[in-house]
């Protein structure tokens, strides 16, 4: 190269102050700088590409566009080249003269119609290329414009301080050359397998190809420095990004492959769905449902989201909002130019077209999961044991969803009283009797305690089937799901029992007349519970049990309390109802006692039972001991 006439300039802006903050502050990941020059290398080559449909002798006879990546341990540099568009001496001073000034954003500006549709452009700041600065002291750039004579080559050196140097130079080839000088405490990428690894990392899957020089064996080294033999290259990314490709054209097994690379994830997914997207906003997904929960799947904090890409160069790890916390276990990868990055391309910014984006592939996910659930339920009875509890959020934290995501719910129910979970809500509006307008459902911490309550006897006697929850987060989701095609759910543990038209008149009739026979001791007993319940009241819930606990309707469940008490949350004062069996035999000998300490003693063991019946615990468990040993004495005597 021979050297025109070396000019010291200025940077156009307060670039000492913005220089050092972009420096020191705006990347949080040193290796981030490659990612960047390769991007506007790539956008480069678009560019080219784009001119060249007007005018292709700009290729300048070699239209096989990539970037190389070279480095030199001795002279600690790093060298990124790109045989694109280049740019001339103004474009120099124009583009990396002045900090923020983005040549791709003006680029973008000047295209129309399917060209600006079609492109594959990326750079839309123009800080970018000052990330090198991360890792070097001292950058060099030459570059010459596609169709400029090689006398035209610009040489632009800048030490990242306020001032840089430019040159006019000899450059017979097309395209830009940037090398980095690097700190002495940056020397570790001056090696082979740390670029390759970042290369992989964030630049895979670009269009281009990325080549350096090939890898060789010390003997090789040896034999072919004497023979002076011109260094051969390999492409060391996939140069395609498998989500842009045609899915006819991709077998299952690449599939499989991608998901390992993107989740690191050693088995197979479950099932994925690829989509592109086009009209106001465009997009394509990849997304993918794991066979198995992670181990971090109920920490809320930890990292989650899809992988995001615009146009197939790599931006964020965990872009976690384009999907809500309920799919958390959902990986894959997103990729789109009509995103609004923040300046280092690290955080996305406030954007209806994520909003957009964000309900597309909440419904593509969902839609994904419906279809499994049609097509292959025991894949999907896997899939719900494995993320139906989070699923489980999705009512609290999606209304839009609410009745596509209850759907997909999946609960046991007396209707097999197995502990599988393999019962759909749509099941059980199919099989609900005649005269039934509501869905029950009882609560509990474990399925035994579910299944044996006592609120269910009255369920079991006239055939009407009951969910049954057992799941922690249960008790929380029905305070979040209030009704499903229409029919509300009731707990059955809650309020006053009502059956509406599933009780025939007879029944009602002999309701009323026990509740008058009985006045008396449910006056006893409330006076006897003074301080442990809210009221005392008949009931013809149970068929079999004396007596059980029911909570107002509005209060918090039983289930629900314990698991706050257990996190040491504070929960609202309530207290329970006690019902009685008035066709039990001890409510009957309760109701005869003459003895008010006797009867006192009785009410309170009856309303402890009660408690341990529904899975509680007792305040006082010596005490209820004690009662029940007291009368086991009387009984043997």
């Amino acid at each position: 190269m021979t050297t025109a006439q070396k000019e010291t300039r200025g940077f156009q802006t307060e670039s000492k102050q913005l220089l050092h903050l972009m420096i020191h502050s705006l990347y949080s990941n040193k290796e981030i700088f490659l990612r960047e020059l390769v991007s506007n290398a790539s956008d480069a080559a678009d560019k080219l590409r784009f001119e060249a449909l007007k005018d292709d002798s700009l290729f300048e006879g070699n239209s096989e566009l990539k970037i190389q990546i070279d480095f030199d341990k001795d002279a600690k540099t790093v060298t990124i080249s790109d045989n694109g568009i280049g740019m001339s001496r103004d474009e120099v001073i124009e583009n990396l003269g002045t900090i923020a000034k983005s040549g791709t954003a003006a680029f973008l500006q000047n295209m129309t119609g399917d060209e600006k549709k079609d492109s594959h452009l990326i750079g839309q700041f123009g800080v970018g290329f000052y990330s090198a600065f991360i890792v070097a002291d001292k950058v060099d750039v030459f570059t010459r414009r596609a169709g400029a004579p090689a006398s035209e080559g610009v040489h632009w050196e800048c030490d990242g301080e306020a001032e840089y140097t430019i040159e006019m130079v000899e450059k017979a080839d097309r395209g830009t050359q940037i090398v980095l000088h690097l700190k002495d405490d940056q020397t570790e990428f001056a090696d082979g397998w740390r670029l390759r690894s970042v290369i992989k990392k964030y630049s895979d899957h670009i269009s281009l190809p990325v080549v350096m020089e090939k890898e060789k064996a010390p003997a090789e080294e040896e034999g072919e420095a004497a023979a002076e033999q011109a260094p051969e290259y390999e492409t060391i990314n996939t140069a395609t990004a498998l989500w842009t490709r045609s899915r006819s054209d991709i077998k299952e097994e690449e599939y499989k492959e991608f998901y390992r690379h993107v989740s690191h994830d050693f088995s197979d997914p479950m099932t994925w769905s690829h989509n592109r997207v086009e009209g106001k906003l465009d997009y394509t997904s990849l997304l993918y449902i794991p066979a198995k929960a992670p181990f971090d799947l109920y920490n809320r904090d930890g990292s989650r989201g899809l992988k995001l890409y615009v146009q197939r160069t790599f931006i964020m790890d965990d872009a976690e909002q384009f999907l809500p916390m309920y799919l958390r276990f959902v990986k894959g990868i997103v990729d789109s130019a009509d995103l609004s990055l923040n300046v280092s391309r690290e955080i996305l910014q406030k954007d209806p077209n994520i909003d957009a984006m964000r309900s597309g592939l909440t419904k593509r996910v969902l839609d994904m999961l419906e279809k499994m659930a049609k097509k292959d339920p025991e894949q999907y009875n896997n899939f719900w044991k494995e993320f139906g509890e989070v699923l489980k959020e999705g009512p609290a934290e999606d209304f839009a969803n609410k009745e596509k995501i209850a759907k997909l719910f999946r609960f046991s129910s007396t209707h097999t009283d197995k502990p599988e979970q393999d019962q759909s809500l749509e099941q059980y509006v199919e099989r609900m009797k005649e005269g039934q307008d509501k869905i029950y459902y009882v609560a509990a911490e474990n399925f035994n305690t579910a299944k044996s309550s006592p609120h269910l006897e009255v369920f079991r006697k006239k055939g009407i089937e009951v969910l049954i929850l057992f799941d922690r987060v249960d008790e929380w989701l029905m305070g979040n799901m209030f009704e499903f095609d229409g029919k509300n759910f009731q707990d059955v543990a809650k309020g006053s029992l009502d059956l509406g038209g599933l009780d025939s008149e007879e029944e009602k009739k002999a309701q009323e007349e026990s509740e008058k026979a009985l006045s008396g001791l449910l006056e006893r007993a409330k006076e006897a519970l003074k301080d442990d319940v809210a009221e005392v009241r008949i009931t013809h819930r149970l068929t079999d049990s004396p007596a059980c606990l029911v909570v107002g309707e509005n209060d918090m469940g039983a289930q629900m309390r314990r698991l706050m008490e257990q996190a040491g949350q504070a929960v609202p004062e309530s207290k329970p109802n006690l019902e009685l069996n008035p066709e039990h035999p001890l409510v009957k000998k309760l109701d005869m006692e003459p003895d008010e300490d006797r009867f006192t003693e009785l009410t309170k063991i009856l309303f402890d039972q009660a408690c341990l019946a529904e899975g509680g615990s007792l305040d006082d468990p010596a005490s209820y001991v004690a009662r029940l040993n007291k009368l086991i004495m009387e009984l043997s005597q």
